[in-house]
């Protein structure tokens, strides 16, 4: 996709001579850690809940491999980070603009945060649409900021997440336990070793490919309009953005990765090697398909569908549904209650500043 890009030596130009280029940016990779606290742990939260791999290496892995589904996924198709740049019009006066895509992102951290405290995989996707879409029909007193061409994606995305992981971790599962029911199950418990590491470095790359290109989206949103340059629709993600977005995103799982770890490889579903691989499988598909199609989807809804999937698919009961339920309540209450924040932090900062 060709378009407006910025390189890197005009962005440490702007972060030394501009303070709202400064603020917008600091907030924006704020955004960007507590992605890494709540949602890139999902990724790689079965193969550590089984074994196959330590923590430490697993996050390592995670870094490697959310890098190159941004890098080499943002190369092949930009349209997921298009469509959040599109997503909401913070067009008008350049400085309130800013000033409302900043509360916007405060709103984001703020709820992310309270969410990583209680070890509740929030959804970052939908926390980052809500609090956006909620400064926006602040900025322009109505719906006027809202495009809803591209906000029906999320709709769509939110239906494919939901349904199609489950479903893919069902079958998944079924067909692992069909391939492999006649081998030796300490044989298939060392293969499924090697096997879930490498499904969990698949499912890093794709959340790379999925939540990396949103946060680039709103990150290139807050350049542009700290430059009065917004108006242009399409744009070009530079290389250098990719990498410090992916380093950022590893720090945020290394800081604060282990609680969304246990909580979905751990309390939700009680998982063999075999059942965290065909979860992997299952999410790392899903995720493909959306990325392919320009659908910004919720890593922790697919992954964490995908998983319960594969619970049900042995009996109902080895999904603990008390888990499950204050996960959903979370999803539930992330549009309006991050929106909600969004908005009221948004007219308070544009009363302030």
């Amino acid at each position: 996709m060709n378009g407006m890009t910025i390189p890197i030596s005009d962005f440490l130009t702007g972060l030394s001579s501009s303070p709202a280029f400064a603020v917008t940016t600091v907030l924006t990779l704020g955004v960007i850690l507590v992605n890494g606290w709540t949602d890139a742990p999902n990724a790689i939260a079965t193969c550590v809940s089984t074994r196959a791999i330590t923590a430490k290496y697993a996050i390592l892995m995670a870094a490697v491999f959310n890098f190159l589904g941004v890098f080499l996924m943002t190369m092949l198709n930009q349209s997921v980070a298009s469509t959040i740049y599109n997503m909401v019009d913070f067009g008008g006066d350049n400085h309130q603009a800013l000033i409302a895509l900043c509360a916007g992102l405060t709103a984001i951290v703020a709820w992310a945060v309270a969410a990583w405290w209680f070890g509740i995989p929030t959804s970052e996707s939908h926390a980052l649409i809500a609090g956006l879409s909620g400064a926006a029909i602040a900025l322009h007193n109505g719906v006027d900021g809202i495009n809803a061409s591209e906000w029906v994606k999320v709709l769509y995305g939110l239906l494919l997440s939901t349904v199609l992981g489950f479903v893919s971790g069902w079958i998944s599962v079924r067909l692992v336990e069909l391939l492999f029911r006649d081998r030796d199950r300490r044989k298939t418990n060392r293969f499924f070793g090697g096997a879930q590491i490498a499904g969990g470095a698949a499912m890093a790359f794709m959340h790379g490919a999925q939540d990396g290109q949103k946060f680039m989206g709103v990150f290139m949103l807050g350049i542009f309009l700290a430059q009065g340059n917004v108006g242009e629709g399409h744009f070009s993600i530079p290389v250098w953005l990719m990498v410090l977005c992916s380093i950022v995103m590893a720090l945020g799982t290394s800081v604060g990765g282990y609680r969304i770890i246990k909580a979905v490889g751990m309390d939700m579903v009680k998982l063999e090697k075999y059942q965290g691989f065909a979860a992997d499988l299952a999410g790392a598909f899903c995720l493909f398909l959306s990325s392919i199609a320009g659908i910004p989807v919720s890593t922790t809804h697919t992954k964490t569908t995908a998983i319960m999937g594969v619970g049900a698919a042995k009996r109902i009961s080895c999904v603990d549904w008390g888990v499950v339920k204050e996960m959903v309540l979370t999803w539930v209450l992330t549009f309006p209650g991050c929106g909600v924040i969004g908005f009221f932090m948004a007219k308070l900062f544009l009363w302030i500043f």
